[in-house]
Parts: C-alpha cells; structure tokens; sequence
C-alpha cells in the first residue's frame, strides 16, 4: 500500500509538472513531413509519460475545441479572427506545386509565379484551401483575368491521388509532401524574394492550466529559438 501510495505521488507531481497527463493539439495540415510532425516526434520523444493525441479538423472546429477546452493548442497556417485566446507565430514552411511527373513544369527545379497563369488548380474545400485559394487569386489575377481554380469537397490526399494524369495542378504546404503518390511530383514555389512560404501559429486560452501545455509552449520556444512570453501558470 506504501509502495502504491508513493507511485500515486509521482504520478501527481509529474502530472503537475507537466512530464505526464494528456496534451490534445489540433491542426488541419498534413503530417506526413514538415515541422508540425517534427516538432510533434520531438515532443514526444522527450515527454513519452505524457499522452499526446491530435485532432484533425477545420478550422472552425478546432477554434470550437479550444472554447470547450477539447483542445489544449491548435495550430494553424495564417491568422484566424477570434477573441479570447493568445496567438504567437511558430514557423514557416515553403509552399509547394504538385503537378504530373508527364507536365512541362514538372522539369523545372523551382517555378515562379509566372508559370501558372494559364493552370488549373484543384483544392479542396476544407482547410487551407480557401485560404491557398486566396493566395491564387491574389497573386495570379491579373487585367481582370482570375486563375482557374476548381474547389472539391474530396480531400487533400485524394486530390493528389488524380493529379498523375494531367487533370490539374495542387498547391500543398510542405508538410504535405511526404506522401507519394504515382505519377505525382512536388516542386517549391518561388516569388520576387525567393521561395514563398507560409506562417504556422499556435492558438491557446491563456487561461488553460494544463502543465503539459505550458512544457509544450517552452518546448516550441526552445526548439525554434522563439521570444513570447508564456503565462505565469507555466511550470519550471
């Protein structure tokens, strides 16, 4: 009973200092490479007592999680309109055109801007595609000319899964590219100052006391050398 009584104490203690108990984070992007499944192994690696789960979903339902407190951080490519919880900017990754391993760009090392004014695009409907699909348009409408852009309820993967013949191009995030598919090539993006890439931010209620939250916050901080502040319900 001793013995016991002593394991529920260092159970605790972890708990509170936020080596074990559940941490849940929510994201809408691929795992399959980038510095999401990076960061996440990392984590993983140096806390295992601590049960790590995720929850896939858009964006909407990963801010409702967070004001029911189902999740503890979502993390999400660009900025989302709502109160209540603190944002910090995490990483960026490079965006990437997926395209035919037959198609003409398919060549090229890099393609710019330039090169895709006269493509179509296939994006899903969820998350981020409207949001790639803003960058499209801004980017590649010119003289009252849009890009033609096609929107589908199917996801990411099984859009990818139709590209090796030569229906359309993609536009995924880097974290996206670690998945093959046949026929299927990715090549990076670049713009005027190189290659274009896309901001990844945490969102968290500050008001969130889970300590494996907070080991979390400072585990990202170190990793990519970040400078905001963490709550004074951190744990040391």
């Amino acid at each position: 009973m001793l013995a016991n009584a002593d394991k529920l104490v260092a159970i605790m203690r972890a708990a509170g200092q936020g080596r074990a108990g559940d941490l849940v984070i929510g994201h809408y992007c691929s795992l399959s490479a980038g510095n999401l499944r990076a960061t996440m192994l990392g984590w993983r690696g140096a806390h295992p007592d601590v049960n790590l789960d995720g929850i896939e979903a858009n964006r909407g339902a990963l801010l409702a999680g967070l004001d029911t407190g189902e999740i503890d951080i979502a993390i999400m490519a660009g900025e989302a309109a709502h109160d209540g919880y603190q944002r910090e900017a995490f990483w960026s990754e490079r965006v990437m055109v997926a395209l035919s391993s037959s198609h003409p760009l398919a060549e090229r090392e890099i393609i710019h801007w330039t090169d895709l004014r006269s493509e179509r695009f296939l994006l899903p409907a969820t998350d981020p595609g409207p949001e790639i699909r803003d960058m499209l348009l801004g980017r590649l409408s010119v003289a009252g000319m849009q890009p033609d852009v096609r929107m589908h309820q199917s996801g990411h993967g099984t859009i990818l899964s139709v590209l090796g013949d030569g229906r359309g191009l993609s536009i995924i995030c880097e974290g996206g590219s670690g998945t093959q598919y046949p026929n299927v090539v990715y090549r990076p993006m670049y713009g005027e100052q190189g290659p274009v890439l896309i901001c990844y931010s945490g969102y968290w209620r500050d008001e969130n006391c889970n300590p494996a939250l907070r080991r979390f916050l400072q585990f990202v901080k170190t990793r990519y050398a970040l400078s905001f502040k963490i709550s004074e319900n951190s744990v040391e």
